[in-house]
């Protein structure tokens, strides 16, 4: 009787040990891969960018150089339209690609280039300051960077040869928002033109204080006028069946008119612009090119990226920054929920072992 009992306790203790052993091992690749697809693959994947180089470098030329990361199309979701887990999701996401790009690529300088928020147009003043605060939690940074937004009337100013261009407000139909907008660019366009004429004493700029004497490089929201992305190529282009589409004046992009004011007045040497949510280089009037930012949300594409720019007074440099794909974190979880279950019907002996199966079929071949 008693060699039965002692029996019985070890086989129970045996047992145990395999459970423990089983959720051990179960505790262990959930563990695992959760850390490799919520942080480690961020690092992996924004550990192959590099910052491109300036044509002429700044120790050689006496210029400084300025290390410049350029996004777009946050599109946070609010109350109304945005599901709880989509929320989450997304915003983990970004939150994790921004704060490793800052800590691994340590830009001076961050613009984003509007669509902050999905839902600012319907938010309620407690869902916009609610929106507010989890953007500047997405988005924190140390205080040596500087964090501009393209969105807004008051984010019209000149700052590192950037301008800043509220294009929302370019409409030309003499609303308010639109006539401020057109003032202050144009007063930017007089400090522009004074500084380039400098060496010309022009009676005009007598009482301006000189901006640097270079052309700037115009960043906003709305792309530049064109008819469509038919010519637009790249892995983060438009779908192909998108890219024929007729562009919508004032809506898919800047009129015909209001493009031609702000390449006029503004002669800048370069154009950065979102709202697409897909790439295109875009090549305007004498020369100057126009790069579409693509989307930084999973919600918006499946392989979001920014830009990183080194930039002087003078030349520039750009290069693109993928972030992880979002089929590859999905396909990641896939296998691991597949190797859980066989993990689980393996120590429950309802899946044979590879090397029986193989033994048994080889048998069973030889038999016949």
């Amino acid at each position: 009787m008693a060699l039965i009992r002692l029996g019985f306790g070890r086989q129970h203790l045996c047992l145990l040990r395999r459970r423990s052993l089983l959720l051990s091992k179960l505790i262990a690749v959930v563990f695992a891969v959760l850390l490799f697809c919520e942080f480690l693959i961020y690092y992996l994947v924004i550990l192959r960018c590099d910052w491109p180089e300036v044509k002429t470098p700044a120790h050689n030329s006496g210029q400084e150089t300025l290390k410049a990361m350029f996004l777009a199309d946050t599109h946070l979701l609010g109350e109304i339209r945005g599901h709880w887990l989509d929320k989450l999701r997304r915003e983990w996401q970004m939150e994790r690609a921004f704060q490793t790009a800052l800590w691994l690529l340590q830009p001076e300088v961050v613009f984003i280039l509007g669509d902050i928020f999905d839902e600012g147009k319907w938010s309620s003043p407690q869902a916009w300051a609610d929106d507010v605060e989890r953007f500047q939690k997405i988005f924190r940074h140390p205080h040596h960077v500087l964090l501009k937004v393209v969105a807004g009337n008051h984010d019209i100013g000149f700052h590192y040869h950037f301008v800043m261009v509220n294009s929302v407000a370019l409409e030309g139909d003499g609303c308010n928002l639109c006539s401020e907008a057109e003032a202050e660019i144009i007063e930017i366009s007089h400090k522009l033109n004074c500084s380039r004429e400098q060496e010309h004493h022009s009676s005009r700029c007598i009482d301006e204080q000189p901006l640097p004497a270079s052309a700037p490089v115009l960043l906003q929201h709305f792309p530049l006028y064109r008819r469509s992305d038919a010519n637009c190529s790249g892995d983060d282009a438009a779908p192909l069946e998108e890219r024929d589409i007729p562009f919508k004046e004032r809506y898919d992009a800047l009129s015909r008119e209001a493009s031609q004011k702000l390449l006029w007045w503004l002669r800048p040497r370069l154009v950065l612009s979102g709202h697409t949510h897909s790439a295109c280089e875009v090549l305007h009037g004498a020369g100057t090119m126009e790069i579409s930012v693509p989307s930084f949300s999973w919600r918006n594409r499946n392989n979001p990226s920014f830009i990183m720019g080194m930039l002087t007074p003078t030349e520039y440099a750009l290069a693109k920054c993928y972030l992880p794909y979002e089929n590859t974190v999905l396909a990641t979880y896939c296998v691991a929920v597949g190797f859980l279950a066989v993990l689980m019907l393996a120590h429950f002996k309802l899946l044979a072992s590879p090397l029986l199966f193989g033994w048994n079929l080889l048998r069973k071949l030889k038999t016949t």
